[in-house]
Order: C-alpha cells, then sequence, then structure tokens
C-alpha cells in the first residue's frame, strides 16, 4: 500500500503542538493584554507572550457577563486550539 495517507512520501507530519498534550496546558494560567474589547456576543483579541514571542488569540469571557476593555491585563484560563482562549481580568478595577 505504499503512496496511502500516513505511509510512504506521503506521510503527514504533526507539529510538536499536536503531539504534546502540555502544549495546550501551558497556556493556561499565562498572562495577556486585550487588544479587542472582549464581551459577551463579542468575539474580542488578547495578545499573549508565548513560545518565545508574541502571539494574537480570539478571546472570550470566562464569566458570561465580563465585559473586558482593550489594554487590560487578562489570565488565560481556558484554552482551545489553535488560536481561541477564555480569559479574565488579572486585577480588579
Amino acid at each position: 500500500m505504499a503512496g496511502a495517507a500516513g505511509h510512504g512520501p506521503f506521510r503527514r507530519r504533526l507539529s510538536d503542538r499536536t503531539l504534546s498534550p502540555m502544549a495546550d496546558a501551558s497556556m493556561v494560567g499565562l498572562m495577556g493584554r486585550v487588544t479587542g474589547t472582549v464581551g459577551p456576543g463579542l468575539v474580542g483579541e488578547v495578545i499573549v507572550r508565548v513560545r518565545g514571542g508574541a502571539e494574537h488569540f480570539l478571546a472570550h469571557p470566562a464569566s458570561a457577563t465580563d465585559r473586558i476593555e482593550p489594554g487590560t491585563i487578562v489570565m488565560v484560563v481556558e484554552y482551545l486550539p489553535p488560536r481561541t482562549v477564555y480569559v479574565t481580568a488579572a486585577y480588579d478595577s
């Protein structure tokens, strides 16, 4: 069955992130900054320092009633690969 999916020269290489469940868990607890309002009915955006750089993620509030404005420091409480996080404000305002 040479050439079948997953075998021989046509085998697809999986990324390290796909192979390591710890890669997903390592996002939880990281701090970031809101760059697009996060709130009920909104898909916001945050920037998080991860994997040696800074990456943007789509963001939802951890609490369905929270509204988090741009510039607010947040903590990632849940990560849904590849680019979605649930966040909560890191400090009381």
